[in-house]
């Protein structure tokens, strides 16, 4: 069961209530509540008042318990902006934009998730799987194999500095690749 509460025309830009909102998304609501009464930002109070009403309404409107709700969703969007002038030099105005935005908060309640099928109440006997049995070839030592005709690589892996590194050929005289005269 989901529960929704909104925070519509907040006077904050929504990049900076996203701050407070990535701090909290996915938590429990003891830990949110937790954080954003610590969180030094302006948008932690509003926040926090949301979160509260939001616990608020799963309580009494659907019966849910507290303990077991998580913020599964935090959605900022921007609201309208109020337009303000500010006077400049020489009779002009600068416009000032003053953002708004809107907070959508969704808690939903955590589910416990069922026993695995490996995990069986007592009292069921537990299937074990039949394994097939492989055979193993026998480790054959150095000597046993040179016996046979298989002999082992006495080469030893070359170090860089013994790798011989073919270089580009560089033909004679200087290629000017700029000239600062045409000619």
């Amino acid at each position: 069961m989901s529960v929704t509460a909104k925070l519509l025309h907040l006077r904050i830009a929504p990049r900076k209530v996203r701050l407070a909102a990535d701090l909290i998304r996915g938590k429990t609501v003891e830990e949110a509540q937790t954080i954003l009464s610590f969180t030094v930002k302006k948008t932690a109070l509003p926040l926090f008042k949301l979160l509260n009403s939001a616990v608020a309404n799963a309580k009494n409107n659907f019966q849910l318990n507290p303990a077991n709700l998580y913020i599964s969703k935090i959605i900022i969007n921007e609201g309208p902006k109020y337009k303000r002038w500010r006077s400049r030099a020489r009779g002009m105005a600068y416009e000032i934009q003053k953002k708004t935005s809107h907070i959508i908060l969704v808690l939903e309640e955590i589910v416990k998730k069922p026993l695995k099928e490996s995990k069986l109440p007592t009292g069921q006997a537990k299937k074990v799987k039949k394994t097939k049995k492989v055979e193993l070839e026998p480790v054959k030592s150095e000597a046993v194999k040179e016996k046979e005709g298989i002999a082992p690589k006495t080469e030893k892996p070359k170090l860089k500095h013994q790798v011989e590194i073919s270089k580009p050929k560089i033909e004679k005289g200087v290629k000017r690749i700029f000239r600062r005269k045409a000619f």
